[in-house]
């Protein structure tokens, strides 16, 4: 199913916790290596790409959706966060409050300085507020964690045992994770392994 889709069968007001990984168009016009569809780029170009007005419509229905004090962890690479940010959230209440940075272990793209590492750039639903709604204080903002081989099933495959903390530390047990851009569904996955319930899908699942 198509996430946007999805997240419209939602009632308002009722998720604690969202995670959104889109595949930006804007990167791969901005990269523009000429490669597309060949060596490294193969997998990444063969994804449905998002423009800027598609996720901003998946952020307005992902901050419906949201409960009061409810979380957005979205993940975005250098470029968008030194570039594309304050753009995509543009017209969005929710707020932004923490940034985790993710050490892949391994090199990426890049112009110039190559890429070992992600952001997961993390948004609270006012009220804006931490005292009994982020309960682990004890996670990191620099996380070190490489994708296992048998791990890997996604050219998107992101780090289950951070996604695992984060979970618990804003859900409670029984609670409904949401991924409407799920992938290789690490996302449920990891909320599985903390008693949670999941919602995705994925336009290739």
């Amino acid at each position: 199913m198509d996430g946007l889709r999805m997240l419209k069968m939602i009632e308002d007001n009722t998720a604690p916790l969202v995670f959104f990984d889109p595949q930006y168009r804007s990167v791969l016009g901005k990269q523009g290596y000429g490669n597309e569809k060949k060596s490294r780029q193969a997998n990444r170009s063969e994804l449905p790409q998002m423009s800027d007005t598609v996720i901003h419509n998946f952020i307005a229905e992902i901050e419906r959706i949201l409960m009061p004090s409810g979380h957005l962890m979205f993940w975005v690479d250098k470029y968008i966060v030194c570039n594309g940010i304050t753009t995509l959230m543009q017209d969005s209440t929710l707020q932004l409050v923490d940034m985790i940075t993710w050490n892949k272990g391994r090199m990426g793209m890049g112009y110039r300085t190559r890429r070992y590492c992600e952001y997961l750039v993390i948004f609270q639903k006012p009220p804006v507020r931490a005292k009994g709604v982020w309960r682990n204080h004890d996670i990191p903002d620099v996380w070190s964690e490489r994708i296992e081989k048998g791990d890997k099933n996604h050219i998107h495959a992101k780090p289950a045992k951070l996604q695992e903390r984060l979970i618990d530390a804003v859900t409670n047990q029984g609670d409904v994770v949401i991924d409407p851009c799920a992938g290789g569904f690490s996302v449920m996955k990891s909320a599985h392994n903390s008693k949670r319930n999941f919602l995705g899908c994925d336009v290739l699942g």
